[in-house]
């Protein structure tokens, strides 16, 4: 009895043991994912701040470099020529495995973007076989902006978000750009107002 009794301890002991290690290997794993998610968006601020796009900028939060607040100019020759939008990005830990999450903080009046900031982009979307989505470990956080920018410019009605925005840049570019006029709120106006904080 006392050699079961003591062959199930050491089976417990291990059980135990094992599952400890497993934690602290899945906690491995985690950091060092996260450490490759900070390597690389690291490598990224660089390239931002070495190479500027004109019309894009993005920075990290001061608290997290998986948050990031980026601005963006309308393109020109669009009803959004001469605005500024202010966006934020928040990078998942498996990142750039996975899109970062990107909304749109300043209101903006357009198809593929709905009245919380939510973007259709395919590119913000997890990409890979049977998914819709047209993500690449390739893409990065310049890649994106300039996907947000050029979408101003050249909306995807076949997918709207906001269909009424869809109808009008089809049909009336003058009321089209009267309602993004309408909309839209300068970020240093919303600032004043307090509507824009982190930025």
């Amino acid at each position: 009895m006392s050699n079961r009794f003591s062959t199930m301890h050491q089976n417990a002991s291990s059980t135990t043991s094992s599952s400890q290690s497993a934690k602290s290997t899945a906690s491995a794993a985690r950091t060092t994912g996260n450490g490759n998610v900070v390597k690389r968006l690291q490598s990224e601020l660089m390239s931002l701040m070495t190479s500027p796009t004109p019309g894009l900028s993005a920075f990290p939060s001061s608290t997290d470099i998986t948050k990031w607040n980026a601005t963006i100019s309308g393109p020109s020759d669009t009803p959004y020529a001469n605005l500024t939008f202010k966006l934020t990005l928040s990078y998942p830990s498996n990142y750039p495995y996975a899109p970062p999450e990107v909304l749109f903080k300043t209101p903006v009046y357009h198809p593929n973007v709905d009245m919380s900031g939510r973007i259709c982009l395919d590119i913000l979307k997890p990409g890979g076989q049977g998914k819709e989505g047209a993500w690449s470990a390739v893409l990065n956080t310049s890649s994106v902006l300039l996907s947000i920018q050029s979408l101003l410019g050249e909306p995807n009605n076949a997918s709207p978000l906001n269909g009424e925005a869809a109808l009008l840049w089809d049909r009336d570019q003058t009321e089209y750009k009267k309602k993004v006029l309408a909309r839209h709120q300068e970020p240093a106006q919303m600032e004043e107002n307090g509507l824009l904080t982190g930025f």
